[in-house]
């Protein structure tokens, strides 16, 4: 591996998602909840599921990790970040997207004239599988629960699928992402509920290992739709 050649693609992609842009101005997400007294009551249920996510025991992966990951964030958030599961770091601090591709997410949320508080983060799984390997059936079956309550809890406006995984698990599709991404979907919640719009896009670990200037160029382009389809001001690269 050429080390040097690594190392530059890195710091180009960090100053594509932060040193190139103009951030016109940081919103701030709006109190969706209608009051205060709604607001607590959604963080105190998003901390019960929390609990139920620690004490899980529904499939294996529970007795190989060391911290489950319930997710973070801004329980009011427009915009909600899923991944696949969480990795090495995130299991040994217990908090999502914590290592490389979370510094990377990081960057592109910057870069989008947020900040992480305003954003809500979170996995399919809640458990690092073994090794990273893919989910199996049987866990998301097990875990997709937790997280469908966390989404109708805080009622994103926007989900952002980071990745295949996520992407086809949300969708019910086995599609690949390169026909996901780019366009909104429709994500639906349950009977009664309304859809949620998905936008598809690639995970920032794959961006760290398929780096390419039009890789990237594509998840920015997928970011400005999300900004825009929000109404917030897009920033000048």
């Amino acid at each position: 591996m050429d080390l040097k050649k690594v190392s530059r693609q890195h710091l180009e992609m960090d100053r594509f998602f932060t040193g190139g842009f103009t951030i016109k101005g940081r919103q701030s997400s709006p109190d969706r909840a209608g009051d205060d007294k709604d607001a607590e009551e959604v963080i105190r249920q998003l901390e019960d599921i929390a609990q139920q996510v620690r004490q899980c025991h529904k499939c294996e992966l529970a007795s190989t990790r060391t911290n489950a990951v319930p997710g973070q964030g801004n329980p009011q958030a427009r915009i909600f970040f899923i991944g696949e599961a969480p990795g090495a770091d995130e299991d040994a601090q217990g908090q999502p997207f914590v290592g490389r591709a979370g510094q990377l997410l990081d960057k592109i949320i910057t870069a989008m004239g947020l900040r992480r508080q305003d954003v809500y983060i979170g996995n399919i799984l809640k458990c690092r599988p073994p090794d990273n390997r893919d989910p199996r059936p049987e866990e998301v079956i097990s875990c997709l629960p937790y997280l469908q309550q966390q989404i109708e809890l805080i009622n994103p406006e926007i989900i952002v699928a980071l990745g295949a995984h996520a992407a086809r698990t949300l969708l019910e599709t086995n599609k690949p992402i390169g026909q996901l991404r780019g366009r909104f979907q429709q994500y639906y919640p349950g009977l009664g509920k309304a859809a949620i719009k998905l936008m598809a896009t690639y995970h920032p670990a794959y961006l760290l290992r398929s780096y390419s200037h039009e890789n990237r160029a594509r998840v920015w382009e997928d970011m400005k739709k999300v900004l825009t389809e929000l109404s917030l001001p897009v920033p000048d690269h």
